[in-house]
């Protein structure tokens, strides 16, 4: 008799423990790239303050998933989410690299905007093949969604000079160095806060959606990748995401 309690005690408390695994979901981390297309801004730590991990923390509070953030190199980052190293993230354009091995968003969360800045008196750019026999500056570490390439290709005859962080691009615009700038919205609006150059203006050379990026291996994926899309649509996203504007394009 006793070894049958002992057993059905076991058994219970087995159950038990089985129940809380269940009830307690997976730890996720969210990894991000160390090169942000949000901010220039850095925490006490050294780390970029990216809106998009702002943004996480309701979203992660409101379907009860613990989670913790850390950036990586870009390359390291693609490899930790194909590898499930890594099982969640907000990317640009829901990357074609990942769609084997991760679900993607139905719907975007953010708006990442593309500006090509110039002196009021130089041709504003509307579309890439504007920028054909020009100079422009970039800065390094960017693709711009696909623009760089289109810059170094050779018969486009476009003059880049690459910067080796933001700053540095609009300082040499401002020393004469290219007729154009090509940033991201909110880190330009940012240096040009600090530094403002006159008689500067932009166009929108393009908008590009970042998407919840969620690896198949995390538990109930679909599931939870569902409930992610449902919190983030109450969310105020502008609260965290909105591209200031910094001078009129004067066409």
């Amino acid at each position: 008799m006793l070894f049958l309690r002992l057993i059905l005690i076991a058994s219970f408390c087995n159950a038990i423990v089985w129940l809380d695994a269940q009830a307690a979901p997976e730890k996720i981390e969210y990894a991000y790239p160390d090169i942000s297309v949000w901010t220039t801004q850095r925490d006490a730590d050294g780390k970029l303050k990216n809106p998009l991990v702002r943004l996480a923390q309701p979203l992660f509070e409101k379907a009860g998933i613990p989670w913790q953030a850390k950036d990586y190199p870009a390359k390291r980052m693609f490899a930790n989410l194909r590898e499930g190293v890594s099982k969640f993230s907000m990317l640009v354009n829901a990357p074609s690299i990942l769609r084997d091995c991760c679900l993607v968003s139905k719907d975007p969360v953010a708006v990442v905007e593309i500006r090509v800045f110039h002196r009021k008196e130089t041709p504003a750019i509307s579309a890439l093949e504007d920028l054909n026999g020009k100079s422009v500056i970039t800065i390094r570490g960017y693709s711009y969604a696909g623009t760089l390439k289109y810059i170094q290709e050779r018969e486009n005859k476009i003059q880049n000079y690459p910067a080796p962080n933001h700053s540095a691009a609009f300082s040499m615009f401002s020393n004469g160095r290219a007729d154009y700038v090509l940033d991201y919205a909110f880190p330009a609006a940012e240096i040009l806060e600090k530094s403002p150059i006159e008689d500067i203006a932009f166009s929108t050379l393009k908008k590009t959606n970042v998407y919840l990026i969620l690896h198949k291996s995390y538990p109930d994926a679909e599931n939870v990748m569902a409930r992610l899309e449902e919190i983030a649509k109450t969310l105020d996203k502008e609260e965290f995401l909105n591209a200031p504007d910094i001078t009129p394009v004067m066409n």
